[in-house]
């Protein structure tokens, strides 16, 4: 699979150093089962699934989420961190076909 669209939002836009902010990761993801049929051909979908996803801030692991297959497609992760001070917010995702994606977000508190 190659590279798949996401996006890191954090809410409030706005947040000072020690806040507690909501970050939501999104992911344009087929989310497939291997249990769907294709509508034309009757053959089976194979399997292509999210199965683990991982938060980590200036290079510290925050969680680590272990997901199945039963989540709908383009499925959006949700945490709450404390912002630490500036740096850099990374998440990494693998499905189940063994393909490793990453998404950034800088964190820029104010004030």
């Amino acid at each position: 699979m190659e590279k798949v669209k996401s996006l890191i939002k954090i809410k409030p836009n706005t947040y000072k150093d020690g806040e507690v902010v909501k970050v939501s990761f999104m992911v344009m993801h087929p989310m497939e089962t291997g249990m769907r049929k294709d509508k034309k051909t009757g053959d089976i979908v194979p399997a292509e699934y999210i199965n683990n996803v991982k938060f980590d801030y200036n290079g510290a692991v925050i969680t680590t989420m272990n997901v199945w297959e039963s989540l709908s497609a383009n499925p959006v992760f949700t945490i709450y961190m404390k912002i630490n001070g500036a740096g850099k917010l990374t998440v990494t995702f693998t499905d189940s076909k063994g393909a490793v994606n990453e998404t950034s977000s800088k964190i820029k508190p104010k004030g």
